[in-house]
């Protein structure tokens, strides 16, 4: 099939027929993957769907591992319109873009049945895209969205009615595209003995009432990080992060900290809010950033005497000009940080020179 449904669409990146990707790698693949639990052992649910448009093939599939059980449904088929998303019994509705789906399993010989619906519980996040060569060959080029959420409806495992309530049902789910190793390997050749995806590699989207902690890190053997993000969402958005530090600070902490981006960085302490604008400087690299921020914001609290267990009273009435200060520093630290390729942070010396730098 060439036309296809999509193609009524304008969304088509390239002069090609949505059937056809920009690129013929045959690792090309577009996917959703989902989780579903009911915040207790007792049961958990891994699912996802796949496309693979240069291999021909659809797939989909569902595991449900309940007390010492587990359960597993797998559906494949020939691709024929990509604006489809069903594949034997499995299907996936989207309701609402970014934030509603229906994951439908309809029953059959095997042992498990699904229909539940999906909510955001907070907005899709982009992650940052993956991009590695091995001895000149792309192996990964991908972008993901990422969301936690909460599901209702109804799971069947051999032959139970499970009911899935969003009070206590939470998850999360991910959508990504591009280029991985897929389907059937690939003769090595010269990469024989090479792991694709070498090194540490942890995600952990972490989901709480008010918020969800999202965590990416690739560190390849070296310590080299290609891939890393640790970011926070609110389940309001439009909150000022100013009130939110607040919050924090009434907690116990001396000073909460919070960078935002080309916004500038903020800081509460008991004497009120201190805040820097962000410095212009061209971005090569944004691994580090934040890490650069807090060495900054802690050797400048040091500098000025407030570190220290004899010097806890005297941090917790730091002044908003010492305050500020320590920000404008810890700014300094990042900026330059982002300005070289990699978490490289800089040192003393490196510091000191962009100081006497004209502008």
């Amino acid at each position: 099939m060439t036309v296809s449904s999509f193609d009524d669409y304008p969304v088509h990146q390239a002069a090609e027929f949505i059937a056809h990707p920009a690129t013929s790698d045959r690792n090309f693949y577009d996917r959703y993957y989902f989780n579903m639990h009911p915040s207790s052992g007792e049961w958990f649910a891994i699912f996802g769907y796949g496309q693979y448009p240069n291999l021909g093939v659809v797939d989909a599939f569902i595991d449900v591992r309940r007390g010492d059980s587990q359960h597993i449904v797998r559906t494949s088929a020939p691709l024929g319109d990509r604006g489809d998303l069903s594949v034997g019994p499995f299907r996936i509705e989207v309701l609402e873009p970014l934030r509603r789906l229906r994951v439908v399993v309809e029953p059959t010989e095997h042992s498990v049945a699904m229909d539940v619906s999906w909510e955001g519980h907070i907005p899709a996040v982009a992650e940052p895209r993956q991009y590695l060569r091995s001895k000149g060959r792309v192996v990964f080029d991908t972008q993901r969205l990422a969301q936690t959420g909460r599901w209702s409806g109804t799971l069947s495992v051999g032959g139970t009615d499970v009911a899935v309530n969003p009070g206590h049902c939470w998850g999360t789910r991910d959508r990504s595209w591009g280029v991985r190793p897929v389907g059937e390997p690939e003769p090595d050749g010269i990469r024989q003995g090479e792991m694709v995806l070498g090194g540490m590699w942890n995600y952990f989207p972490m989901q709480f009432d008010d918020h969800a902690i999202m965590y990416i890190c690739h560190e390849r053997d070296d310590g080299e990080r290609p891939l890393v993000q640790s970011e926070r969402v609110w389940i309001d958005p439009d909150r000022p992060p100013e009130r939110i530090a607040q919050t924090w600070l009434a907690l116990g902490p001396a000073i909460v900290a919070v960078t935002m981006a080309d916004r500038g960085a903020a800081a509460v302490c008991a004497a009120g809010v201190a805040r820097v604008p962000a410095r212009p400087v061209q971005v090569v690299d944004t691994v580090g950033a934040g890490d650069a921020f807090m060495v900054g914001l802690i050797d400048a609290l040091w500098g000025q005497g407030l570190l220290g267990a004899g010097q806890r009273a005297s941090l917790a009435g730091i002044d908003l000009d010492a305050l500020t200060e320590a920000l404008e520093a810890a700014s300094g630290v990042s900026a330059l940080t982002v300005t070289r390729a990699g978490a490289d942070l800089p040192d003393r010396d490196a510091l000191d020179a962009a100081a006497h730098q004209p502008g």
